[in-house]
C-alpha cells in the first residue's frame, strides 16, 4: 500500500493571509494531505492568539483534506513526527526565494527524506504580507479583505 502524499506548510501565521490560503488550495491537488503547523518563534511576539488563529484556519479549511497543528521545534524535525515527506512554501518574490532557499538547505540536511516545494503567489496576492497586515490593523485600517475570514473582534 502506498503512503499517502503529506506535505507540510508551515509558519507563525500571524495573521493567516488570503497570500496563505491560496497556496494550500493549489497544493490540495498535489497532496492526500496538508498539515498546517503554525510554529512559535522565540524571535517574534505573536499579535493575533495562536488558539484563536488555529480555529480561523480550521475553519477556512473545513471540509478539506487539511489538519493545523501548532508546534515548537526544528521543522524538519516536525515535518517527521507528523508523516510529512514535503514542506509547501510560497514565494511572492526573490527576496522570499532567497531566504526560503537557505532554509530548506538546511531542513534537507536535517531530515534527508525532506523535500521543499515551492509554489509561486498568485500575481494579485503577491503584495500582501502578514506584517503590512499587523501593521493596518494594529493602526485602524481595515483588513478583511486580505483574510480568508472574519476576525471576530
Amino acid at each position: 500500500m502506498k503512503s499517502p502524499k503529506i506535505a507540510f506548510f508551515p509558519g507563525s501565521f500571524d495573521p493567516f493571509t488570503k497570500g496563505h490560503e491560496d497556496i494550500v488550495l493549489r497544493a490540495i491537488g498535489l497532496f492526500d494531505e496538508i498539515v498546517i503547523g503554525i510554529g512559535h518563534n522565540s524571535n517574534k511576539n505573536r499579535y493575533f492568539k495562536l488558539e484563536e488563529m488555529q480555529a480561523y484556519i480550521e475553519e477556512t479549511f473545513k471540509g478539506k483534506p487539511v489538519k493545523i497543528i501548532s508546534y515548537q521545534g526544528l521543522t524538519a524535525s516536525v515535518a517527521k513526527q507528523v508523516g510529512a515527506k514535503y514542506i509547501l512554501r510560497g514565494l511572492r518574490n526573490t527576496t522570499d526565494f532567497e531566504y526560503e532557499n537557505s532554509i530548506s538547505q538546511v531542513n534537507r540536511h536535517i531530515n534527508e527524506d525532506l523535500e521543499t516545494i515551492f509554489l509561486i503567489t498568485s500575481p494579485h496576492l503577491a503584495p500582501i504580507s502578514s506584517t503590512i497586515i499587523r501593521d493596518l490593523h494594529k493602526y485602524g485600517s481595515p483588513i478583511d479583505e486580505y483574510l480568508p475570514y472574519k476576525l471576530k473582534s
